[in-house]
Formats: structure tokens, sequence, C-alpha cells
């Protein structure tokens, strides 16, 4: 495991209770001594884009919900920097924000992919030394973030497989029950 940074992942332990992060992977945009900033990775919303923005009906790229965190705001990660200027490169080949005209340009024009962005309503936030409390209390598994689990094709399976790509010793706790007292 690595200690928190930028680019790198929280994967949630699979007995944290808290349903903001119940089974997540958050993948961070920034840790630094005033905080931290990231974005769920696996949890879709309902509504696709069109929903949200109307000027792109048709357009029906998924909305994940990024976190608790003013969910009233938009966000994107996404591995196009040659179209969309502006973005700071967290991971090898994940960007966070940039030129959001470019992003609906691109859409409308067909030329962007729904697998090379990652849309989120909210954040993920944590006040000064508030992440590194929530390390120590070990709710939280931690690895460099990629590409492939940044933009997975199947969110459910962010979790198992950010898990089976550490050390082998984590592999069984992706077969551990929510709860192991129903067992």
């Amino acid at each position: 495991m690595i200690q928190p940074i930028s680019g790198a992942m929280l994967i949630s332990d699979p007995f944290l209770k808290d349903p903001n992060f119940m089974r997540t992977v958050v993948f961070l945009c920034e840790h630094n001594a005033e905080g931290s900033f990231g974005f769920v990775l696996n949890r879709p919303f309902d509504q696709t884009l069109d929903h949200f923005l109307p000027d792109l009906t048709g357009h029906t790229i998924r909305v994940f919900y990024g976190g608790p965190v003013q969910t009233d705001t938009l966000h994107f990660l996404h591995r196009l920097p040659q179209y969309i200027s502006g973005g700071v490169e967290v991971a090898d080949g994940v960007f966070w924000g940039g030129n959001f005209d470019s992003v609906i340009s691109l859409i409308m024009k067909g030329r962007m992919h729904p697998s090379d962005i990652r849309l989120f309503l909210g954040y993920s936030g944590w006040s000064s030394g508030q992440l590194d409390e929530e390390m120590k209390s070990k709710s939280w598994l931690t690895t460099m973030g990629k590409a492939n689990l940044v933009f997975h094709k199947d969110s459910q399976e962010i979790w198992p497989d950010a898990i089976r790509e550490m050390d082998n010793k984590y592999h069984p706790i992706v077969n551990y029950p929510i709860d192991p007292q129903l067992n």
C-alpha cells in the first residue's frame, strides 16, 4: 500500500459502513496539507448527461456520483488532452478537468467515446488531516490510480478489480460479505 497522494486510489475497506463510501473506489485528484479531493468511481447516477444539460439531448453519457460534497457541481476526468485543453494529468493517462466547452463540442460532434470521459456530480473531500485519520483506522486500502480502473467499462467491477490489482494478500477480501454477522 502507498500513502494517499494525488493520483492514488482509495479502496474502501470491505466492512466500511459509511453509505457514501461502502465498497467504493475514490480516485484522488489532490492530497496536500490543506486536505484531499477526489471522485467515487463506481457509483453511477440513474440519469445520463443529457438529463442535466438539455442541450445534449440524445447524448446519453453516464454520470457518476462523485461524492457527498457539492452534489450540484459537475466535474470530469478524461483521457483526451489533445482535444481538451487545461486539464491536469493526475495519473498516467488520466486528466482532471479542462475546457468544458471542448467537452460539449466533442460530444455534439460525436468525436468523444463515452469510455474517454467520466463525469461526476459532486466530489469527495477531506479537511486537513481527516483522511490521515481514516487511514490510521484502516478505512481505506491505497494503490496508484490506473486509467483502466478510472475508465472501467463496468462500474460494478471497479472495487473488486482494484483489489485484484493489489498484492495477492488482499485478494480474499473481494469475497468478504458486507456484514460478517449475517454469515
